[in-house]
């Protein structure tokens, strides 16, 4: 079928799988983003006709020609979210259709169509279904799901691609950081700038991740985990991380977080933690925050804890933040009593292991 909102897959399942027992060593240890399931899904683009040619077939390479647009403009979009298997022996998704609407928003800013919500979630229903049994059993395990698009037409000329490829890819993970949960240290990068006013900060899309990479080389040069941008303008007020949101906890229990101005990805996990913690009762502002109140906050003890959200990693406690002009720990050094208590909740939730307040969890099988 082709055009429209509603697609029917077409189900062609690989036909040389990987092994039971293959696929049980590989999931002892899945590290993160290593290793891959069975099965892939496509759907094709071409202006005039629409999406079309769904499928579900065994995961390989993508034929590509050395003119494909998006090796020249980078007209290239992704989202991440995960599959989790629940008590009663199901699996589930967590705010698919919120990843479904950001991967939507990123396509209008990179000049590329947009993708039908419904097909959008069909896509990964139908990769989880057939790929279930490459979900990890352990408690911290997952499985990534990884749907993206890219210009596939053949040409060379600055200009929107009339021709594009969607795809889903899936991957059974454990933790994002090794060793599990625990504090990481953040580099402030003197340097680089991660997005600016009016450019793709907002959008997920692959350059933006590539332009860190520089950045986030020099944060391992001074023994950190992670980089943290300031903005672009001022060079003053806390950015995001390289792939993160950032929270600070102050003494009196509330949260600040810096505001979405189009210069940081809305996290799916951020307003999570947002809708969560005005649950609970705690005060919530998003507002600038600058790298001198963030110092001079931990200095006090006004800043208690810090940590960092996204869908790999879930939320993460800042420990150290080091800068050319000093470094700094926060009150509790990491340890994030709010922090924790945070985590845990939206964890639950997402597990199917406690109450489901906002309708968040999205049941596959």
């Amino acid at each position: 079928m082709s055009g429209g909102d509603h697609l029917d897959f077409e189900i062609r399942p690989n036909p040389a799988p990987v092994s039971d027992a293959d696929r049980a060593a590989l999931l002892a240890n899945p590290g993160f983003g290593r290793i891959f399931t069975d099965h892939m899904v496509t759907v094709r683009y071409a202006d005039g006709k629409g999406w079309y040619e769904p499928r579900v077939e065994a995961r390989g390479p993508i034929p590509m020609d050395p003119a494909s647009a998006v090796l020249h403009y980078a007209q290239e979009i992704f989202e991440g979210l995960k599959a989790y298997t629940t008590p009663d022996g199901g699996v589930a998704m967590f705010r698919p259709d919120a990843n479904a609407n950001r991967f939507n928003q990123s396509a209008a800013r990179m000049a590329m169509p947009a993708l039908p919500v419904e097909t959008f979630l069909q896509s990964l229903h139908e990769i989880i279904k057939i790929d279930r049994q490459w979900i990890p059993e352990d408690p911290e395990g997952s499985l990534y799901l990884r749907p993206f698009a890219y210009a596939s037409e053949v040409f060379l000329g600055v200009r929107p691609a009339n021709e594009y490829l969607y795809l889903v890819i899936a991957s059974p993970v454990g933790p994002y950081f090794s060793g599990g949960v625990k504090p990481v240290s953040i580099w402030v990068t003197p340097d680089f700038t991660r997005a600016a006013p009016g450019g793709t900060g907002a959008a997920k899309c692959g350059g933006n991740y590539a332009a860190g990479l520089s950045a986030q080389a020099e944060a391992s040069e001074h023994g950190c985990d992670q980089v943290v941008y300031l903005d672009a303008v001022e060079r003053k007020y806390i950015d995001e991380l390289g792939g993160m949101n950032v929270f600070l906890v102050l003494d009196d229990g509330s949260l600040i977080t810096p505001p979405l101005t189009g210069t940081i990805l809305p996290g799916i996990t951020r307003d999570s933690v947002i809708k969560l913690a005005e649950r609970a009762g705690r005060k919530v502002e998003e507002r600038p925050i600058s790298l001198e109140e963030w110092r001079s906050g931990a200095a006090s003890g006004r800043v208690r804890e810090a940590f960092a959200c996204g869908t790999a990693a879930v939320i993460t406690p800042i420990g150290t933040i080091k800068s050319e002009g000093g470094d700094f720990t926060v009150a509790d050094g990491g340890s994030g009593e709010v922090t924790m208590a945070i985590r845990k909740e939206l964890v639950d939730i997402q597990r199917g292991r406690a109450e489901d307040p906002f309708g968040w969890v999205h049941k596959v099988l």
